[in-house]
């Protein structure tokens, strides 16, 4: 018998809805690779239809098996960033994905696509989307990339960034996050502060992916006056190299 994942998935016991935010940071926070909980505007549900009955009543049995949450983006501009057009609360940005194994293969794009839909029904001010894949954790985009986002790049960040180690088999820290600790995120002024060796990587770029929600008149305007043309889809074998640099203190 054909392991299930290479199967398709049955829609026809599938669904979607909206959830509350405990329940998905509940799942996001359990199931995610991230094991963080994130910015949510709204979350929904994906929910399979078991064949049973429910214990309690009398209709079908379902479970929730996966979660999709879209939030605030980041940044008084993140409109602006797309197109002119665009205001940054007529944006969200698809901050956690999650579906258990199982279910087929194509889950996690119908599931896409259906929040496409509730979306453009529920949020009906809502004309484009946003969102990020992180080739640190081997990520390309390929749910994107299934579900025809635009591609643009990993260039928009202005700045590299840079995450810090302060033992050999410590835990590599955001600069961000250890900014408080010394004031600076600046190298030299580091090793200016520490007594112990520390080990720097510079961290791969996300990819930029936008997906346009807006009807067909106000999407070829937006088209026209995007802030960053779209690009051939990336692959997994375009990550770029973390080096890691070992630093010695001054």
């Amino acid at each position: 018998m054909a392991n299930s994942l290479n199967k398709y998935c049955d829609t026809s016991k599938l669904s979607i809805r909206k959830i509350d935010k405990a329940s998905a940071k509940k799942m996001v926070v359990k199931h995610h690779y991230s094991k963080l909980w994130t910015k949510c505007s709204v979350a929904l549900g994906l929910f399979y239809q078991t064949g049973n009955e429910h214990a309690f009543f009398d209709e079908p049995e379902e479970k929730l098996i996966g979660v999709c949450v879209y939030g605030d983006p980041i940044g008084r501009l993140s409109g602006q960033s797309i197109s002119d057009l665009l205001d940054r609360t007529q944006v969200l940005e698809l901050t956690r994905l999650f579906v258990h194994d199982g279910y087929g293969s194509n889950i996690e794009s119908w599931f896409i696509s259906q929040s496409f839909k509730w979306l453009k029904k529920n949020f009906s001010s809502i004309l484009a989307l946003m969102s990020y894949s992180d080739p640190k954790e081997g990520h390309a985009g390929t749910i994107y990339q299934a579900t025809n986002w635009i591609y643009q790049g990993n260039k928009i960040r202005p700045n590299d960034s840079i995450s810090f180690k302060f033992s050999p088999d410590g835990r590599w820290t955001h600069g961000r996050t250890i900014f408080p600790y010394y004031g600076t995120n600046k190298l030299e002024k580091i090793r200016e502060q520490v007594t112990e060796p520390f080990w720097v990587r510079t961290e791969p770029r996300k990819h930029r992916y936008i997906y346009l929600l807006a009807g067909k008149k106000i999407k070829k305007n937006i088209m026209n006056t995007l802030k960053h043309p779209p690009l051939p889809y990336p692959k997994p074998s375009d990550i770029e190299d973390m080096s890691i640099r070992k630093l010695m203190p001054k």
